[in-house]
Formats: C-alpha cells, sequence, structure tokens
C-alpha cells in the first residue's frame, strides 16, 4: 500500500497547480463567456433543456486556458506532456467549433480520435493490465493503442452525455480528478497527480460561474476537455501500474458518467435510434420530471459520485489485504462500511427516485388532471400502459392541472 508521505514534494506542486488553476479559471471563464456572446456560440432554450434562458458556451476555452497554464509551470517539459496539452487543445477546439457550427456526429467523432491518438502515440497508452482472478496481461502495441484510444474516446462522450445541468459535469469531474490526484501521487505518478489538481483547480474557478444558475455552459468544448484530460490521468495515474484493483479505480470514481452513458445508449439501441441523437433518458432529465430543481439533482449526483470516490479511496488506503489472499477482519469491515455507503447511495437514486418514485408521481398527475378537468378517471390498466409508455420512450406529456381546471370552468 502506497502512502501520500512518499509524494510529498509532488503534493506541494500539486496544490499550487490547483490554486493557479482556479485563479486563472475564475478569471478567464467570464472572458470565454464574452466571447461566445460575440460569435454566436449560445445555447437556446430547446424542449430537452433544462434551462431556461440563452446562455453562452464554451466554458471549455477557459477550461484549456487554465490546464495549459498550470502544465506549463508545473508538469514535467517532456513528450508526453506535450502531447497531452496539445491533444487538449485539439479537442477543445473541436468542441467549439461544434458549439459554434453544431458538427455532424461524424466530424466530431473524428475530431476525438485524432485528440486522443497524439497522447496515446507519445507513450500515454495502457501496455498492460492486472485484472483481479486472471493476473497481469500484456498488450501488443497495435492492440494497447487501439484499447487506449477507444478508453479516452469513450470517457470523452460520457461526460459529455453527463453534461446537461448547471455544473454537473465540472463538479462530478471535480470529484473525481481530486481522488484521481490522492491516488496517482500515493502511487508515485506524479505527473499524472499535479495534472489531476489542475483539472479539479479549473473545474472550481469554472463553477463559481457554471453553477446553477449558470452564467456559462461548458459546452463541448468543455465536456470534451475534461473527457479526455480525465482519459489521460487515468492512463498514467492509475491503469499503469501493478497494483491488482487499479481497473477497479476509474470503474468506481467514474461510475455515475459510466452509468448514465451505459443506460442512455442501452435505451437508444433498444428503440432503434441513433447512438448520437440527444433525448431524454439521462439521469438528470429523469430527476427533473419527478420535480427536481437543476440544483437539486445536481447536489444528488454530486453527493453519489462522492460516495463512490470514498468507496475508491478506502479501496486503496484502508489495508483490509496482505495482497497474498489474507484479509484482516476488522479493516475488511471498514471497508465494508464504504461499500454499502456507495451502494445504498447508488440504490436510493437509480431504483427509488428514477424509476419507482417516478413511476408513482405520474400516476397521481394523470389522475389529478382527470379529475381537474372533470372526466372520468382512467382505469389502473390505462394509467400503468402510459407509464410504461413514458418510461420507455423517455417523452412526457405535460400534465397543466390548473389550465385544465380553468376550461372546465
Amino acid at each position: 500500500m502506497g502512502t501520500l508521505a512518499t509524494a510529498a514534494p509532488d503534493l506541494t506542486d500539486g496544490f499550487l497547480a490547483l490554486g493557479l488553476a482556479a485563479v486563472v479559471s475564475l478569471l478567464a471563464t467570464p472572458v470565454a463567456g464574452a466571447l461566445a456572446w460575440r460569435i454566436g456560440a449560445i445555447d437556446t432554450p430547446r424542449e430537452r433543456g433544462l434551462h431556461q434562458f440563452p446562455t453562452p458556451r464554451l466554458g471549455g476555452l477557459a477550461i484549456l486556458v487554465t490546464v495549459v497554464a498550470a502544465g506549463l509551470v508545473f508538469l514535467p517539459h517532456d513528450k508526453q506532456t506535450t502531447a497531452i496539452l496539445i491533444g487538449a487543445a485539439v479537442i477543445a477546439l473541436v468542441g467549439a467549433a461544434d458549439d459554434i457550427l453544431e458538427l455532424s456526429a461524424d466530424f466530431k467523432l473524428a475530431g476525438q480520435i485524432l485528440a486522443a491518438v497524439i497522447p496515446v502515440a507519445a507513450g500515454v497508452n495502457i501496455s498492460n493490465a492486472t485484472i483481479p482472478f486472471v493476473g497481469r496481461i500484456d498488450l501488443s502495441q497495435p492492440v494497447a493503442y487501439v484499447v487506449t484510444v477507444i478508453g479516452i474516446v469513450a470517457l470523452m462522450n460520457a461526460i459529455n452525455f453527463l453534461d446537461g445541468v448547471d455544473g454537473l459535469a465540472a463538479g462530478v469531474c471535480t470529484i473525481a480528478a481530486l481522488t484521481f490526484a490522492v491516488i496517482a501521487l500515493s502511487l508515485d505518478r506524479n505527473a499524472a497527480g499535479v495534472l489531476a489538481m489542475a483539472t479539479a483547480g479549473a473545474c472550481i474557478g469554472y463553477l463559481r460561474h457554471g453553477f446553477a444558475p449558470a452564467s456559462i455552459f461548458l459546452g463541448d468544448s468543455g465536456s470534451n476537455l475534461l473527457g479526455y484530460l480525465l482519459g489521460t490521468i487515468v492512463v498514467q495515474g492509475a491503469l499503469k501500474t501493478n497494483a491488482v484493483i487499479a481497473l477497479a479505480f476509474p470503474l468506481v470514481i467514474l461510475a455515475v458518467p459510466i452509468l448514465d452513458s451505459s443506460f442512455v445508449i442501452a435505451k437508444r439501441i433498444k428503440y432503434g435510434k441513433p447512438i448520437h441523437k440527444a433525448d431524454m433518458w439521462h439521469f438528470h432529465h429523469r430527476f427533473a420530471n419527478i420535480g427536481f430543481s437543476p440544483r437539486r439533482t445536481t447536489l444528488y449526483l454530486y453527493g453519489w459520485t462522492l460516495t463512490l470516490a470514498l468507496l475508491a479511496l478506502a479501496l486503496r488506503f484502508v489495508p483490509y489485504s496482505d495482497n497474498h489472499g489474507h484479509f484482516n477482519l476488522g479493516w475488511s469491515a471498514v471497508l465494508a462500511v464504504f461499500g454499502l455507503g456507495a451502494l445504498a447511495a447508488s440504490f436510493y437514486l437509480v431504483f427509488v427516485l428514477e424509476i419507482l418514485k417516478l413511476r408513482r408521481f405520474r400516476q397521481f398527475q394523470m389522475r389529478r388532471a382527470s379529475l381537474a378537468t372533470g372526466e372520468p378517471p382512467p382505469g389502473d390498466a390505462e394509467l400503468d400502459a402510459q407509464v410504461v409508455r413514458e418510461l420507455e420512450t423517455g417523452e412526457f406529456e405535460a400534465v397543466d392541472v390548473d389550465a385544465a381546471r380553468r376550461d372546465r370552468d
């Protein structure tokens, strides 16, 4: 088990990088917003959106400037750092073009692949991995390149999918980046740890303007960039180690965006809709459908991410095993407490709030609407069929009880 003491010199750099990034991002974000207003990169309210007023995009350009500035000061000036920063610029600019011009899905995917290839070709790739119950697996160079590029691109899209409520993606990435920073520094992956701290600082500075009610959105420039940065941090800071549970770190810490994107993609495939086509099946849409405000939705998902991050830290630092198959009962019980906390939060949010309570709430709405109009209330079978149809399609009919009552009167 590693300790933070082994990385103390770089821990100082990490905190300095976080502080510099937070200040630069705090100052640069309004500038990005002013640029977005000037060139027309504006997100106007739409049916599937959860905001009410036109809001500038391009928050990602502030994140880019911030990470590059912190990277030039605190990261080693080597081939891999240079490649990571160049790739960051590529994906941020492709995202900015999409924020302005609304590019096709094919063009955006090509930009994501290009951005991912740049650091991977410079050595930021997974040449081997230790899988529990299987052991160490060595990957040939072509396979290592392909697997790493696919992973980074997948994470870009997962964060992009998650970015649907003011401050949600940036806050989740802040928690994830700080957690990865602690793990990376404890494993002596100092460059990855410092980059993670800089990424967290950039998000913190942005959130001063991007938390609900947001005055600027990340846009595709920001959500893709954050996914890209977390991807490179995961590869350098967690996966390129011999730790048996290294693979568990990103899966646990990033469970919220991974589950959200997996859930949405599965629904789109099930109903024969294009994977890239926007819809209202995301977790934040589901929460909005049961009456959560954007701020409350964001805070609940922050809390869920935090419980998972604490579980990942427990997996790293709680000495529940001697790595030779012998478990300490007391410390295993401590780890179980963190695991049960994460499991309880996951069950509460996914199963109780998103599905069960939604069904009851929609049944109540439709019965109330029928009473307001004076029409006979629908039968249980009709109600159930309507609720199931809405849950499957993600399309919900508005129920305006006051308007119905006025029409009746």
